[in-house]
């Protein structure tokens, strides 16, 4: 039986959780040919969304794909992006959730000859617990969410 991924499920638990506290969820995705995002929006090879009700209209998460539609300069977009792209997804307003190691390799930013992003690299993902990230969009960058050296901190396990 082939193993199936946790991190689905993992990002609807803290959507839920999110929703539950009364905060506004945000994904980080990385951008590649597969993920559909207003390109326009596309900073760095990611792209930051917010995935609130009150943002998205017909959301849904699966196993496989994150997809909803939602404004983007008052403009209705369609929104699809693989699971395996979903690099973060934390509460806006106290930067709590769970970040994700995607590959070794950040997905390059120059468009290949169709105009689109080239997809990562495969590989296993850590997951790791959030300590916060920026609430808005700035050159700030997150924590680094490395445990310290003193080992105080619960080992994780690798997820697919």
């Amino acid at each position: 039986m082939p193993e199936v991924s946790a991190k689905p499920y993992l990002v609807r638990a803290l959507f839920d959780w999110c929703n539950d506290c009364g905060y506004t969820p945000y994904v980080t995705v990385a951008v590649s040919e597969q993920v559909v995002v207003p390109a326009e929006y596309v900073k760095d090879g990611e792209i930051v969304l917010n995935i609130s009700p009150l943002a998205t209209n017909r959301l849904t998460i699966s196993n496989e794909l994150l997809e909803f539609q939602a404004r983007f300069g008052g403009v209705a977009r369609e929104v699809r992006v693989p699971v395996e792209f979903i690099r973060a997804i934390y509460a806006r307003e106290t930067g709590q959730g769970m970040a994700f190691e995607g590959p070794a390799q950040a997905p390059s930013t120059a468009p290949t000859q169709e105009g689109s992003l080239p997809a990562p690299a495969t590989s296993s993902a850590t997951v790791r617990p959030l300590r916060a990230l920026p609430t808005r969009e700035t050159d700030e960058q997150p924590p680094d969410p490395t445990p310290s050296p003193s080992g105080d901190r619960p080992r994780l396990t690798r997820i697919k």
